[in-house]
């Protein structure tokens, strides 16, 4: 799950990095790359394990992202970032409380844990000052795309699910309800 959903955000920050379009969501404080690069290390060192190659889920879905990124397709890779950024923020907060729990002797992983600009670290609870300006930056996009594009953005919201539900799948032992 750690590994797919790093090769996941790993191609959104990507594509938020090379799309003009996308550069208000850039350094949000949201970024989990570097957080589930440290927790992927830790869990390989601490349970003397090799870290696992991206599975099929994880990889299916960063070649989404990168190829709705190299097309330009602004709308789609929108309700992408906004739904798995979102979902997996709010959900995400429970599933590491779960797993903290149960597994790791209740170490919160860094994937679960938030810095602010201020330096604030938010745990245990969504991260509001990071996820509520960005927000209001997606609202603004969104008002200014033509109805074509509303609706092109609002297609897409069922692979959201699908492609979130196969990541998701990892934790309950590979079966996807999507």
């Amino acid at each position: 799950f750690l590994v797919d959903s790093q090769a996941v955000y790993q191609a959104f920050e990507d594509a938020v990095g090379d799309l003009d379009d996308m550069t208000l969501f850039r350094d949000t404080g949201l970024e989990r790359v570097k957080a589930l690069d440290e927790d992927i290390v830790f869990l390989c060192g601490e349970y003397g394990v090799a870290k696992p190659e991206v599975g099929e889920f994880g990889k299916s879905y960063a070649e989404e992202i990168r190829r709705m990124a190299k097309d330009g397709a602004v709308p789609e890779l929108m309700c992408h970032f906004y739904n798995h950024y979102f979902a997996h923020t709010a959900g995400g907060i429970m599933i590491g409380k779960a797993m903290a729990a149960a597994l790791l002797d209740k170490k919160v992983l860094n994937f679960y844990k938030w810095t602010t600009a201020g330096g604030e670290v938010i745990e245990s609870r969504k991260p509001l000052p990071l996820l509520e300006p960005v927000k209001t930056e997606i609202e603004k996009m969104a008002a200014a795309w033509s109805d074509e594009e509303r609706k092109r953005c609002v297609d897409e919201t069922a692979a959201t699910f699908r492609y979130g539900g196969q990541l998701n799948s990892y934790l309950s032992g590979g079966a996807s309800p999507h």
